[in-house]
């Protein structure tokens, strides 16, 4: 499978429920790492903010407009 996100890509991570429009603001983070794909085989990857750094599925993340 192919990563659908680059290295130092801003993205953000995909909300259920309510949208809140300030959060948008704070919840931006940039991909470092492109990681394996997953048991179902879904891309994955570690992405950063100011906050700290976490792993996220493909499907976890949406690009930055």
């Amino acid at each position: 499978m192919m990563h659908k996100f680059k290295i130092h890509q801003r993205v953000q991570m995909v909300r259920s429920g309510s949208s809140d429009a300030l959060a948008s603001d704070i919840d931006v983070f940039e991909v470092v790492r492109l990681m394996p794909e997953d048991r179902s085989g879904e891309a994955a990857y570690r992405i950063r903010s100011p906050k700290g750094e976490r792993a996220v599925r493909e499907s976890e993340i949406v690009a930055l407009r």
